[in-house]
């Protein structure tokens, strides 16, 4: 019964990497071993620490302003409770239906640095964004 549950655990997280890319909640957390086992005990019982509410706030409107209104490779700074990051800007280029840029995020916490790329494109017929998360 065990085997079968730690089984499932390594499929899902096989199948899901966006869960440890995920920018808009950085998780900090080190493998100590490349074993899948491992890493799925990690994961699943939480053994990873996720920036608090005041510190996730401030990392995400680092990335929004970065976003809106920094020109490519101006950095966005934040810093909340021995936390603290940078967004920038790196390239934009114009689509069919808007524009889009990418970023690239650094979040410091806990001892660890955590280093993110995301892309978001705004769409000018409905005024919104959509992110794509990458390496």
């Amino acid at each position: 019964m065990v085997a079968g549950k730690l089984c499932i655990l390594i499929f899902i997280s096989s199948c899901t990497p966006a869960i440890a890319s995920d920018f808009t909640n950085p998780k900090f957390f080190e493998y100590s071993s490349n074993h899948p086992a491992s890493r799925v005990l990690e994961w699943s019982f939480g053994w990873y620490k996720k920036l608090n509410v005041e510190q996730k706030n401030a990392y995400m409107a680092s990335v929004i302003h970065a976003l809106h209104y920094a020109e490519n490779g101006e950095a966005v700074s934040w810093y909340r409770a021995n936390a603290s990051g940078v967004s920038t800007p790196v390239a934009t280029w114009p689509t069919g239906s808007g524009y889009c840029r990418r970023l690239h995020l650094s979040a410091i916490a806990y001892n660890k640095q955590k280093v993110m790329s995301v892309t978001a494109c705004h769409y000018n017929s409905t005024n919104s964004w959509a992110w794509f998360s990458g390496k």
